[in-house]
């Protein structure tokens, strides 16, 4: 009797817990003990240590990458009037920060090969209200940041990275979260470095933006119960500060580890004769990609299909991501119509991502590779 292939999954969180489960169960029980649930001494330490991590001067702890988005546009004092261009390829959270300081989300389409902003659609976009903008490095590759950065120079805007998808990575050498004015990034369980719950952090070399994000993310509040600015609930907890702070040393390796699963992927794909089929993701020379997602590219006529078939084998898979910003029901006011970004909305059509962890093996790579080489076979066969 054959026994059936173990699932695998898109990614396995729990793989790193239990690696390192003694620490962060006394670092957990640590902060319990210390009665200091809100900030405190772990958040301090943490903001610290990621400081260092990312050779920024400084970083604030806060919720979610959600949250970090905008405080960091908060703090840059944008809001009604303004406008951000950003692309429309992207998770929801970088145009929702937008709306939610009150300014306008502006998009430009993207890049063909990295699916980051293209920096040639960026001049079009650029009006007197335009203050910043922001490029996503999506799935873990920095963003063209020399063309960015001229542009932003010659028209006097903000970047602010969206470095959600990408701590770690790094651009000619210079690590993200210090390739803008404030960047902000992600902890949620999946990320590069990931809480058990919900946390982000914001990056800065900025001693008045690192003072007004410290007071926005307690209500705006410099000195308990006086307040400065109409601020926010958006601290970080000292339970995840001090998971997170155990996981941080390790981070280099799980990295490593996601390259070189990267390359087995590639590897694998072009022995099983189905990189005609399925492109893989394009890596540029001068950025390090870090791999919070491996996304390859497949005819918008099977992707679906597909998907389907992977999770009918118990193969983890996710679409990031289906539907572009413009087009999402909630920006409708916003006067963008399907077909306005060509580019992005092919993107949303191919996508998919493939599992990717650290600890992922070659043997379960093998199988989800070999279970998509099963899915063209039988599409192959149907058409004749």
């Amino acid at each position: 009797m054959s026994s059936t292939p173990a699932p695998v999954p898109l990614c396995d969180i729990n793989a790193r817990y239990q690696f390192l489960k003694p620490q962060i169960d006394a670092a957990v029980l640590r902060v319990i003990a210390s009665g200091q649930a809100i900030l405190g001494p772990e958040v301090a330490a943490f903001e610290k240590e990621a400081a260092a991590f990312c050779g920024s001067e400084f970083a604030v702890g806060c919720g979610s990458g959600s949250d970090a988005l905008v405080l960091a546009l908060h703090a840059l004092d944008i809001g009604p009037g303004d406008e951000v261009i950003i692309p429309p390829f992207t998770f929801f959270a970088t145009a929702g920060a937008v709306c939610r300081v009150g300014a306008t989300p502006v998009f430009a389409d993207i890049d063909p090969l990295t699916f980051n902003i293209d920096p040639e659609q960026l001049d079009a976009k650029i009006t007197p209200r335009t203050k910043a903008v922001i490029p996503v490095h999506l799935y873990g590759q920095c963003c063209d940041m020399d063309a960015i950065w001229e542009i932003a120079e010659d028209h006097q805007l903000f970047v602010v990275e969206d470095a959600a998808q990408s701590f770690g990575s790094d651009y000619k050498g210079q690590r993200c979260g210090t390739l803008g004015a404030v960047a902000a990034m992600s902890f949620y369980p999946t990320k590069n470095l990931g809480a058990f719950g919900d946390a982000g952090l914001v990056t800065t070399n900025s001693p008045d933006i690192d003072k007004k994000l410290r007071a926005l993310r307690v209500h705006g509040s410099e000195v308990k119960y006086y307040h400065k600015h109409i601020g926010y609930n958006m601290r970080l907890d000292a339970v995840h500060a001090a998971a997170l702070r155990v996981q941080l040393p390790h981070v280099a390796n799980w990295l490593n580890g996601r390259r070189e699963a990267a390359q087995r992927y590639d590897r694998l794909i072009e022995e099983t004769n189905l990189h005609g089929f399925m492109r893989r993701p394009t890596v540029k020379p001068d950025r390090l990609h870090t791999f919070n997602q491996y996304v390859v590219r497949v005819p918008g006529t099977h992707r679906d299909a597909l998907v389907k078939h992977m999770k009918d084998n118990a193969v983890g898979v996710e679409v990031y991501y289906p539907l572009c910003l413009h087009e999402q029901e909630c920006f409708k006011g916003l006067g963008y119509w399907t077909g306005d970004f060509p580019t992005s909305e092919e993107a949303a059509g191919t996508v998919m991502a493939l599992p990717m962890f650290p600890e992922i093996t070659e043997t379960q790579q093998r199988r989800v590779v070999d279970v998509c080489a099963a899915y063209l076979a039988q599409a192959v066969r149907k058409v004749a």
